[in-house]
């Protein structure tokens, strides 16, 4: 990559499909990580790591997909420094009209000693070697030696200079581990820039972990000592304690230019719904005190604030609502909005749907206006989500459902699903709560018996009226699948995305499981079964 003909201009790495995605719990299947992708190509961002292309066959596919689908932004793939990694690699983001390969060796003396048990002059070798095989496939290769921040400063300076000697373009300093604070990590930087020969041809990029809370703070301080590329993540997730936010990032340069001088590409109003969106894509939400994007970010219950508030904004607000998408009129779509108006709000806030979908989101929408007083955005994206989501092949549908519950009550349910080949079967059971019932009732009908490893339930929005969305992890035959639902009705939601998990899990088990068992009623739905079967 050439170096930015403003030199001010820092360059947004994104890889939050890649790192991110390592955090536990926020995986993701092929559509979300194309919708997360799009998202990043249209708040702006510069490179997008889309995966490490060696890790699975999945994360291949997921990179070689973002590569030929989204355009505009650098798509890069992550290898370690071995052939097999970087030819895996190169396949994967060949597609891209910009690809890159991103190379990384570990180099400080714990990682040479106690995992790779290679002494110096073999990790000079590996990365050399590393280097130029991948800028023999592709001209923008980017070279990271892992842990550099506890790295000894000459052997990192020498390791550097012979990466870029062997063709690297961008120069990452990883502080993988967390370890830096911003005095050394800028040190670090400084000491780079001065004796690391032809270092002012490449771009200096990098790389924060956040296990001392400081991602945010030592990206800063390097960025203030020339490095022009940051690495950072939605919402900062990312392995152990995350990555540097990129809301934060480039929010901080943004509301202190007077300090750094610095300027991304950055749509900022697009910040807020880009980190709803991967929310809702890994079922991690953001805690409500989070800079930018939180829930409380921009709320005052302080008398002095709110006073000092309705005098001028500026008295405890450093930035505008607006700048990160918080919209204060959210009140504009009723039961009486046409379809166009849906159309251009969805994209608004920042999804790509097709025409099938936005009918299925309208339909919806329809019904919902009619149950609720006030729609907000975030009713519109609990919509737009289920759609985004609604890719597996539905064997089992939810016909209806009825729960009894209360002080001396006995809690049960009774569940009538649809099943792909025309049929409807009824059953019933007890549990510890509704809930519980309604699950259990599920597994009986369908023969598959999951574990929930966890379960939450959070209003969409505000009021008595306000969707309910219910997400769950559970856990089959050792492998573990997400799903979430909106309802106004939280059981309802609650059955939905348990019954979502269910035909996951049957699209991935390799034998028939719509024979229904003894106990089960069933009966035919006219006209279903054919139309099943064409």
């Amino acid at each position: 990559m050439t170096l930015p003909s403003d030199p001010n201009r820092v360059i947004v790495f994104d890889t939050t499909l890649r790192d991110g995605e390592q955090s536990p719990g926020c995986s993701m299947n092929l559509n979300e990580k194309l919708e997360i992708a799009l998202a990043l190509r249209d708040l702006g961002v510069d490179v997008i790591e889309a995966g490490f292309p060696i890790a699975s066959p999945g994360d291949f596919e997921s990179v070689c997909e973002i590569a030929k689908q989204v355009h505009g932004p650098i798509i890069a793939g992550l290898a370690r420094c071995n052939p097999a990694d970087i030819d895996r690699a190169a396949d994967a983001v060949k597609h891209a009209a910009r690809p890159r390969i991103h190379v990384f060796l570990a180099t400080s003396a714990i990682h040479r000693e106690f995992k790779l048990r290679m002494s110096r002059e073999e990790i000079l070798k590996r990365a050399v070697e590393g280097v130029k095989r991948a800028r023999d496939r592709i001209e923008d290769i980017e070279f990271s030696p892992e842990d550099a921040s506890r790295t000894e400063l000459d052997f990192l300076a020498e390791v550097v200079e012979r990466a870029v000697e062997a063709g690297a373009t961008t120069l990452n300093i990883p502080d993988t581990v967390g370890y830096a604070v911003p005095e050394h990590y800028a040190a670090i930087i400084r000491h780079l820039k001065k004796h690391v020969r032809g270092i002012e041809k490449c771009v200096l990029s990098v790389h924060c972990h956040n296990d001392l809370g400081l991602a945010v703070a030592n990206s800063l301080a390097a960025l203030k000592e020339g490095a022009r590329q940051v690495e950072c993540t939605i919402n900062g997730i990312g392995e152990r304690a995350g990555n540097t936010a990129l809301e934060e990032v480039v929010m901080a340069m943004r509301t202190r230019q007077d300090h750094y001088g610095l300027s991304t590409g950055i749509n900022t109003r697009l910040l807020l719904p880009t980190s709803r969106k991967l929310s809702h894509a890994t079922g991690m939400q953001v805690q409500r005190n989070k800079a930018i994007v939180g829930q409380n970010a921009f709320a005052h219950e302080a008398g002095i604030h709110q006073d000092g508030m309705l005098k001028n904004a500026s008295t405890y607000e450093i930035m505008r609502p607006e700048d990160i998408g918080l919209s204060r009129t959210e009140l504009v779509l009723g039961k009486h909005s046409g379809r166009h108006a849906l159309r251009q709000k969805i994209v608004d806030l920042g999804y790509h749907l097709s025409d099938e979908q936005l009918n299925k989101v309208f339909d919806a929408f329809k019904v919902l206006a009619d149950r609720k007083k006030d729609i907000y955005d975030a009713d519109i994206e609990a919509l737009a989500e289920s759609q985004l989501q609604d890719t597996v092949k539905k064997i089992w549908t939810l016909q209806a459902f009825t729960c009894n519950a209360g002080t001396g009550t006995l809690p049960s349910a009774s569940v009538a699903l649809w099943r792909a080949d025309g049929q409807i079967l009824r059953d019933a059971s007890l549990g510890d709560g509704p809930i519980d019932s309604v699950f259990k009732v599920i597994d009986r009908i369908t023969g598959f018996s999951l574990k929930v490893v966890d379960y939450r339930v959070r209003a969409v929005t505000f009021g008595g009226d306000a969707q309910g969305e219910a997400f769950i992890e559970a856990e089959y035959d050792g492998k573990k699948h997400t799903a979430r639902a909106v309802s106004t009705d939280i059981v309802e939601a609650s059955a939905m995305a348990y019954l979502d998990l269910v035909n996951r899990v049957a699209a991935r088990v390799d034998r028939d499981r719509l024979k229904p068992t003894d106990h089960v009623a069933t009966d035919t739905v006219p006209g279903q079964a054919a139309a099943a079967k064409s």
